[in-house]
């Protein structure tokens, strides 16, 4: 009997050295350009270990998601779809019944699966999800400290900062509480670090009155806003407008500063970093390092004074771009860089390649695609040439309406849906910045047509034209009457 037993866990454990284990690793409002090692970061943020990731393995220059707000995006990820096709359009929008999550075809595989971190999608809901093996999250947005989380199903509360007690709830999974005879995955969704920007309070005042490199389409001119719709110019001053910051003051102050505010983001970046070299420092120490794909991305970018605002939401490079570094020895070529487009719906496809698992054909379509092999050094026939972007209008934050744009390599085309106003076309190569909108320029208009049909026809083919509005406070979701 003994031998029978040794067989059957001689043939059916996978050895610790030939497992793929992956450790995914999220943060939030966290914008591409705000890593030690970019060439437009301020000189004075340190994040070496999101370098030390980019020297040991890859940085994804072009990364991008397809709606740039918290719950969104991150149903994005978890199911590789657009907005409009999980409904998960805003903050508030539960995950619907039936959707599925790439974690699921992982766990039915034999991966062991853990999420620890901000979930976000069902708001107030903390209750473990399916595709997990683990579970350690809290409600809604969280707080930055002291939080209380929901630990497989019972809560415990916690004394210190969240970022720092999420990552050694992740470290704690890998040392104490995983199958080291399984593959496992691990999505570590950090909070940080979403507004309103909170560092430790050891790194409080860290970056305190350091020279700010304001950005160029900041100011109040007329160059910056002679050709930009109406919109931009008026949500400066409105909720997230740097001339009217009402969304909540910073260090007790009743006035908030916006350079109280850049210095504060960028503390939490460097915390949140620091928490990031964490859990990779427990992969050095342990036996699973060099078997293991390890992820960074954020879950959106944000505006630090681009056209007047501190925010996402818009389709602005700062707002849709964010950080990505991949990291596996051995199977990555250390300090590469991959400039194909890729996005937060292609997350999902990549981990499961690089896995080695499919998924059943009765499962709902991904829209994304595995840039596993980009990771590799192969070249992938047909890999697209422009990204999609959709935001629907919120009634909580009614200044930034409705937006679907189509960015290529080079130029970018944005509709704004339902506003008497003007849409936008820029020429990035010419006009990183976004300062000069191109829409009424005769020689762009046959590029504007053909962009603007590429969007709506691409769109319409995957049911993307069917806004899933929101009802109105007091009216439930189910209610198909709603009161005039």
């Amino acid at each position: 009997m003994k031998v029978i037993l040794w067989l059957f866990l001689l043939l059916f454990t996978v050895p610790a050295q030939a497992q793929r284990n992956i450790v995914f690793i999220l943060s939030d409002d966290h914008r591409y350009d705000f890593m030690g090692f970019m060439e437009k970061a301020p000189a004075f943020l340190e994040t070496p270990n999101l370098d030390r990731l980019a020297a040991e393995g890859a940085h994804l220059t072009n990364a991008f998601v397809s709606t740039s707000l918290c719950s969104p995006s991150r149903a994005s990820i978890l199911t590789g779809q657009y907005m409009h096709r999980h409904r998960v359009v805003d903050n508030q929008r539960p995950v619907p019944e039936g959707t599925r999550f790439f974690p699921e075809y992982l766990q039915a595989a034999g991966y062991q699966t853990a999420f620890v971190g901000k979930w976000h999608m069902g708001h107030e809901n903390d209750a473990p999800r399916k595709g997990f093996d683990h579970w350690v999250s809290f409600k809604g947005q969280g707080t930055y400290f002291d939080p209380e989380l929901n630990i497989n199903g019972k809560r415990e509360s916690f004394k210190g900062y969240t970022t720092d007690i999420l990552a050694s709830q992740a470290i704690d999974w890998l040392q104490n509480h995983r199958d080291p005879n399984k593959p496992f995955f691990l999505y570590l969704s950090f909070k940080a670090v979403h507004y309103p920007f909170t560092p430790a309070p050891r790194h409080h005042g860290r970056y305190q009155d350091k020279p700010i490199p304001y950005p160029e389409t900041m100011a109040l001119t007329e160059e910056n806003y002679r050709t930009q719709p109406n919109w931009l110019r008026e949500r400066r001053y409105g909720i997230h407008g740097i001339d009217h910051m009402e969304t909540g003051a910073f260090d007790d102050d009743p006035v908030p500063s916006f350079d109280d505010l850049y210095w504060r983001f960028c503390e939490t970046v460097h915390g949140l970093d620091e928490n990031v070299g964490k859990v990779i420092d427990h992969m050095e120490e342990s036996d699973f390092r060099d078997n293991t794909l390890t992820v960074y991305m954020g879950d959106n970018g944000f505006a630090l004074g681009e056209h007047g605002f501190y925010d996402k939401r818009d389709a602005f490079e700062v707002s849709i771009r964010v950080p990505m570094l991949a990291r596996a020895p051995g199977r990555i070529a250390a300090g590469s860089t991959i400039d194909a487009m890729v996005q937060n719906i292609d997350v999902g496809p990549t981990l499961l390649d690089y896995a080695g698992v499919t998924t059943p054909e009765s499962t709902p379509k991904m829209d994304g695609r595995s840039f596993w092999p980009l990771l590799e050094g192969k070249a992938v026939p047909g890999w697209r040439t422009h990204i999609l972007y959709e935001y629907h209008w919120e009634w909580n934050f009614p200044a930034q309406p409705t937006t679907l744009a189509i960015r290529s390599q080079r130029y970018k085309y944005i509709y704004y849906h339902g506003l008497w106003d003007r849409n936008g076309f820029y020429d990035l190569e010419t006009d990183p910045h976004e300062r000069h909108n191109l829409i009424d320029v005769p020689a762009f208009q046959d590029r504007i047509q053909t962009m603007r049909n590429q969007l709506f026809e691409e769109m319409a083919g995957s049911g993307g034209l069917t806004m899933p509005l929101r009802p109105p406070k007091g009216v439930p979701f189910h209610d198909r009457k709603l009161k005039r």
